[in-house]
């Protein structure tokens, strides 16, 4: 059970530490203003730089890490030794299910983030007439891929510590053909 603790302590190490940068990467969104150049002739979107493009791409990346920690560890669930029949059996097929569920979703809300994020913080065009609509990432898609992030936490630990419950002491019993007294 060493190996078992090692790798949930690295499991939460790591999605809690994605958890924590997406947390980051939602608090220093990017801002924008209004701008008029010095003749007063164009006014502008002036965006100042911002972190959460980082944050949310090493968040991304270690939720990735997390999962792949996971897969691996535990070889994917199907492939590997048979799992003791039961509860714990069970409940780890749930579990890892719905801890990829929560990832995909994780991953598809931070990528979104990442990508208005970066887009924006590197917009900056003149306009003529109409004041420009100078438009940042909403909040909602970063705090839901960190949401998401804890929510994979959870899941990916319980489901790692239930797989381990089934893995201890089940030595599947092969079928032979012999002599045995009854």
């Amino acid at each position: 059970m060493a190996g078992s603790t090692a790798v949930l302590a690295a499991i939460l190490l790591v999605d809690l530490a994605a958890f924590g940068l997406a947390i980051g990467a939602v608090q220093s969104r990017p801002s924008a203003r209004l701008e008029t150049d010095e003749r007063k002739d164009w006014t502008y979107c002036a965006y100042r730089p911002d972190a959460a493009t980082a944050l949310g791409g090493v968040a991304l990346a270690l939720l990735l890490v997390g999962q792949a920690v996971a897969a691996f560890a535990s070889r994917c669930f199907c492939c590997g030794a048979a799992l003791r029949p039961g509860g714990a059996r069970a409940c780890a097929l749930v579990l890892f299910l719905s801890s990829w569920v929560t990832f995909i979703i994780a991953e598809a809300c931070l990528l979104a983030g990442l990508v208005q994020s970066a887009y924006h913080t590197g917009y900056r065009k003149v306009f003529f007439e109409n004041p420009p609509d100078c438009s940042t990432v909403r909040r909602g898609t970063l705090v839901a891929g960190a949401a998401f992030a804890l929510f994979t936490c959870a899941l990916t630990s319980a489901y790692y510590y239930c797989f381990s419950k089934a893995r201890v002491n089940f030595h599947r019993r092969e079928a032979t053909i012999g002599m045995t007294p009854l």
